[in-house]
């Protein structure tokens, strides 16, 4: 059984969108963690077929450390990050974890990915990340 961590915050949209397509490979041998940071997002991925959920630093920190793979926006790795709903505890967690990352880089915040394209959609940057997430399995 793999261990899928997804960690997202504010409205939690795109964690839903990412656990919708990691349930759409209907595959019984995944476990998918969902972390927000706030509320509405963990709620948002439970929504959405999350098998557990949790909210807040702590549940990051935990998580990130016994996690198969870890995915979600790039602004996870980055301290204060997605308007300070990333502590630095958090992004050092997830950064120092020895799971597999899938990092989607979107550019807010002050964190800009150069040569991330403008007319990339979400919807091509999501299945970039179910391409790697079968890659890794």
């Amino acid at each position: 059984m793999k261990r899928i961590l997804v960690i997202d915050g504010q409205g939690g949209s795109l964690g839903k969108l990412i656990v919708e397509k990691i349930c759409s490979l209907d595959n019984k041998d995944l476990d998918i963690i969902a972390v927000g940071t706030n509320v509405i997002a963990t709620q948002a991925m439970l929504k959405a077929g999350a098998s557990e959920g949790a909210t807040g630093e702590n549940p990051v920190i935990y998580n990130s450390s016994i996690a198969d793979i870890i995915i979600g926006p790039i602004g996870i790795a980055f301290g204060n990050a997605l308007n300070g709903e990333i502590t630095p505890a958090m992004a050092l967690a997830v950064t120092s974890s020895l799971a597999h990352k899938i990092f989607i880089p979107i550019n807010k915040c002050n964190h800009v990915i150069v040569g991330l394209r403008d007319d990339v959609s979400l919807s091509a940057l999501l299945d970039d990340v179910i391409s790697e997430l079968k890659s890794v399995l």
